[in-house]
Parts: structure tokens; sequence; C-alpha cells
């Protein structure tokens, strides 16, 4: 890990990643707490969430969305349809955007960005339509360009990714069977040019095998992956 100073990363299991920023900003990204097998027990929440992000509507990614934001009297950002859907489950505070867009979260430029996976949400009302699965670039004012792919596979415009916001940080799911595993992995991070690699989405359930020590292998000597525990905290 990093030196104390910057933006903090931690890493709260699964894709769930909470972001803190030098500025006092703090985001939420896809929680997933409760039901969470790898979320940290002894971990708090800060008291405030200004922002909770969700990057599509499967339920080990927004099953927390709503009473976070209803305890840290957070604002919802997600796709347009996924933001709607939480907003009618009484969140009153939601931003609905969608892929290309940017808006500005404090002193973070939160960019909407592609995935390749399925998003729909699932609750005892049945199967609902909540817009495409995303990823986002979190630009940090005076900091680090970050990357949250959210759930994907593998995809060239990744390229593009680099090309536009040059992230310096990546946050990739490596556990395979859902998300991409760590051979893809590591052609993403080619693709995307990033110097640091953060891996999520692993070791969670059973199908998700891959370890950040496999893509290590894969990657260069030039590209720095964590190898990281449920509630360590990366600082960029």
């Amino acid at each position: 890990m990093t030196a104390a100073k910057g933006t903090r990363i931690t890493w709260l299991g699964h894709a769930t990643v909470l972001v803190e920023t030098a500025q006092g900003a703090n985001l939420l990204i896809d929680p997933f707490i409760a039901q969470n097998p790898k979320y940290p027990k002894d971990f708090n929440l800060p008291a405030k969430i200004d922002y909770v992000l969700l990057t599509h509507g499967h339920s080990d990614h927004i099953s927390d969305a709503v009473p976070v934001a209803r305890k840290h009297g957070s604002t919802v950002v997600a796709i347009y349809e996924l933001a709607d859907y939480i907003g009618r489950r009484g969140i009153p505070e939601t931003i609905g955007m969608n892929l290309g867009g940017t808006v500005q979260l404090r002193d973070v430029a939160a960019t909407m960005v592609e995935s390749t996976h399925s998003a729909a949400a699932q609750d005892d009302q049945g199967v609902h339509y909540v817009g495409v699965a995303t990823g986002f670039v979190l630009t940090v004012a005076e900091g680090p360009v970050l990357y949250h792919a959210g759930d994907t596979s593998v995809f060239g415009d990744m390229s593009l990714i680099r090309e536009l916001y040059h992230p310096k940080v990546a946050m990739l799911p490596i556990g395979g069977f859902y998300t991409m595993g760590p051979n893809e992995a590591a052609l993403a991070v080619r693709l995307l040019g990033s110097e640091v690699v953060l891996p999520i989405h692993f070791g969670t359930f059973p199908p998700l095998t891959g370890t950040p020590e496999q893509l290590a292998a894969l990657t260069g000597s030039g590209v720095q992956v964590v190898q990281w525990k449920p509630g360590e905290v990366y600082v960029a």
C-alpha cells in the first residue's frame, strides 16, 4: 500500500469500493454489504456518503443502495433507468445519466463508460429492465484518474478509455465466470495503459476463481497489481 496522502480507495469485498478524496468527498460504488460474505464486518462507513454510484442492476451491486442512501444521506448516481428504479424505492436524490455523459460530484468528475455485461434488476415483483451495464471514470481534482469497470469482459474500446481519460488506477473484475478472468484482465490492462490495477470481483463465491497473483504473472513489470484484502486501503 502507498502513503496515507491523496485519494483513499478502500475495497469492501466483491465490487464494493469506497473512494474518499483529499478534499473530503465520499463516494461508494456498488454497495453489496449485508449479504456480502467478504465484507469486512468490523468496517464502519463514514457518517456521510455523498454519492452512491451503481454500475448496473444486479443484486450483488445494488442490494444495499437504498439502505445506504437513506442512512447516509446519499445521492444515487446510475444510468437513467436504474436511477429511476432506485428513486421509486424511496430515494429522492438521484442522478440518472447515460453513456458518455459526465456529472460533477463535488471534486470528482464522473464519466459513465461502456461495459459488456447483462444488467437487469430482480426483486419480489420480477425482473426489471434498468438500462445497460456501465463503468465509471472518476477524474479527481488535483488527484488521480480512477476507472471502476463494473462487471465486464474485456472489450476493444477500452483503448478509447485510455485515449480519452488516461486512467492511472483501474479497478478491474478478475474472478471469471460472470466477468473476465485474469487472462482477459491482462489484455484489459494493456488496452487501458493503467499503472495500477486494483482487482475486484474475485473470491466472493466459489466460481470466482481468478486471483491477483494470476493477473500479476500476466502483466508487465511496469504495472502494479495490488494484492489486497477486503478492508485494506490503497492511496493514490
